[in-house]
């Protein structure tokens, strides 16, 4: 039964990582006002017929922090990016020639830096809320164990080590939220 409750604690720490993993990666999609090649992540570009990501067909630099340029390895593509990034959410308008594209990041206003606050939060629930799912499906799991005939003491040991880790993981999720507010507000 040990290894069991073993199992079930190495699992929701596993997977409590990679909930706090996902939110980092969705923070990071959160633009702060400066220019980011994250920022494109999600962005797909016609190639060939395939939706592929644009770092699969593209450089994408910032030569300063209010711009973005993306250089296409193949010229013919350029129209393609220009059409992808005008039908996204992005809000940006590009600029293409020869050579790629350029992205010019406005400043943001303190409105939508506000708007982009509470985005970051809603984000920050969200990560919150699937550690407390982990904590929850890994708990009924080792209360099934304990209909099974496992020692009360180990299940009560390991549903204390698994809401000391629900803890530390949620407080992460926090520091995350803290630092992306203070990155969106200053200017």
């Amino acid at each position: 039964m040990d290894e069991e409750i073993q199992f079930y604690l190495s699992e929701a720490e596993e997977s409590m990582a990679k909930s706090l993993q996902h939110t980092s990666v969705e923070m990071s999609r959160i633009r702060a006002g400066k220019a980011s090649p994250a920022m494109l992540d999600s962005l797909r570009v016609d190639y060939y017929g395939t939706p592929t990501p644009v770092s699969q067909v593209a450089n994408v630099t910032t030569p300063d922090a209010r711009t973005l340029f993306i250089k296409p390895w193949e010229k013919n593509i350029i129209a393609e990016v220009v059409k992808a990034i005008r039908n996204s959410d992005l809000g940006l308008n590009p600029q293409s020639d020869a050579e790629g594209v350029r992205l010019n990041i406005p400043p943001m206003t303190e409105e939508r830096r506000r708007d982009l606050v509470k985005q970051a939060k809603t984000e920050s629930e969200a990560g919150k809320v699937r550690i407390r799912g982990i904590r929850k499906d890994v708990n009924e799991s080792l209360r099934k164990l304990l209909k099974d005939g496992a020692a009360e003491d180990s299940i009560k040991d390991a549903e204390a080590k698994v809401q000391k880790a629900t803890d530390s993981y949620i407080s992460k999720v926090d520091d995350l939220l803290s630092k992306k507010e203070v990155e969106i507000m200053t200017i």
